[in-house]
C-alpha cells in the first residue's frame, strides 16, 4: 500500500526562489499535500463551488487585469472572499506589484501571499512537474535496483537468491547501481515509476560474509545513481526442475507496481549461471523491443513460414 505524502511550503519557497510579500506566522508548518494549481479567476469573480484550497494559486496578467478593472471597493471585497476561502498560499507571476486590497486580505486571513519573476505559463509547468515528482504515490520494494545500457532494471527475489552479488558484478562491468535492499518508487505519471534508494543507505550494497561495502568509494562516482526510471522487471527464483520456463521469450509478462504495469522476466537460478551476464542480455533484449525488434517474434514468423513451406 503506497502513502500519501505532502512537503513544505517553505521547501517550495526555497527550490523556486520565491519572494515572500507576506508570510504569516507558523508559515514554516504549513504543508503542500496537491500535485494541482489553480489560476483563480473564476474565484475572483464570485464563483466558489469547484474551490480547492489546496492548491497553490497563481495570479497571473490575466487576473491582475481583471481585478485593475474594478473599483477598489469592488476589488477589496472580492479578494476578501477570495482569501476567505483559505487557499494554501497565493503566488504572483511576472514580477508584477500586488494590490493594496491584496495584500491586506492575505493579512486580514493568514495567507501566505509569494511572488515570482517568471512568466505564468513556464512557472507553472515547472512547479507541477516538481510537486509530481515530490507528492508522488510511492512504495518501498524490498529488492535491488541497477542502471544496465540506460535501462532501470528492479531485481526482486527472495533473501539470499544472489541479488546484491548480481549488482556489484553488473558494477564491474561498467554499470551503475541505485539501489540495494530497500527501493522507493513512486508513481509520477500514469506511465513511468523512478526508483531511488533510502537516503541512508544510498550507495551502499551488502555482501553476505563481508558486510556493508561503499560502491561509490570503492568503484567511484561513475558507479552509482541517484534515480532512475523502471523499465524492467527481473524476478530471481530456485531453479524448479519441474517448472516449464519460456525458452522462447514470446510469453509476455508484467509487475504491476502502483498500478503500472512494468515488463517483467523470470529468471531460474542455479550454481554456474553467470547472472550477470544473463541481466546484459535481458536489459539489451529489452531495449531492442521498445525499438521496434523482437526477436522471439522474428524467429517464430521464420520457423511458421518453413514449417509452411515444407
Amino acid at each position: 500500500m503506497h502513502s500519501q505524502h505532502s512537503i513544505s511550503l517553505m521547501t517550495v519557497i526555497d527550490e523556486f526562489k520565491l519572494e515572500t510579500i507576506y508570510l504569516p506566522e507558523g508559515a514554516e508548518t504549513i504543508k503542500i499535500c496537491s500535485t494541482e494549481l489553480s489560476r483563480p479567476g473564476l474565484a475572483l469573480s464570485g464563483f466558489f463551488d469547484l474551490f480547492d484550497p489546496a492548491r497553490i494559486q497563481t495570479v497571473g496578467k490575466a487576473e491582475q487585469q481583471y481585478l485593475s478593472q474594478l473599483s477598489s471597493q469592488q476589488r477589496k471585497e472580492r479578494l476578501n472572499e477570495f482569501f476567505a476561502q483559505r487557499p494554501v498560499a497565493v503566488i504572483i507571476t511576472t514580477e508584477m506589484s500586488p494590490f493594496e486590497e491584496m495584500l491586506e486580505g492575505a493579512k486580514r486571513y493568514g495567507i501566505p501571499l509569494l511572488r515570482t519573476a517568471e512568466r505564468t505559463s513556464p512557472f507553472t509547468a515547472s512547479l507541477i512537474a516538481y510537486l509530481n515528482t515530490s507528492l508522488a504515490p510511492r512504495i518501498t520494494r524490498h529488492g535491488v535496483f541497477v542502471e544496465v545500457y540506460g535501462e532501470g532494471v528492479l531485481i526482486l527475489g527472495e533473501s539470499g537468491i544472489g541479488k546484491s552479488e548480481t549488482a556489484i558484478e553488473l558494477v564491474k562491468r561498467g554499470h551503475r547501481l541505485i539501489a540495494d535492499d530497500a527501493v522507493e518508487i513512486k508513481r509520477v505519471s500514469s506511465i513511468t515509476l523512478l526508483g531511488t534508494a533510502p537516503e541512508l543507505i544510498r550507495h551502499y550494497i551488502e555482501l553476505r560474509g563481508i558486510g556493508i561495502v561503499d560502491v561509490r568509494r570503492l568503484f567511484g562516482m561513475g558507479s552509482v545513481k541517484e534515480t532512475e526510471r523502471i523499465d524492467l522487471v527481473i524476478k530471481l527464483e530456485p531453479w524448479d526442475s519441474e517448472k516449464m520456463y519460456d525458452r522462447f521469450g514470446l510469453d509476455e509478462e508484467y509487475e504491476d507496481i502502483l498500478g503500472i504495469n512494468i515488463p517483467a522476466i523470470t529468471i531460474p537460478v542455479h550454481p554456474g549461471r553467470n547472472l550477470a551476464v544473463v541481466l546484459e542480455i535481458a536489459a539489451m533484449n529489452h531495449r531492442q523491443k521498445k525499438m521496434g525488434y523482437n526477436t522471439a517474434e522474428e524467429f517464430n514468423r521464420r520457423l511458421m513460414e518453413q514449417n509452411f513451406s515444407e
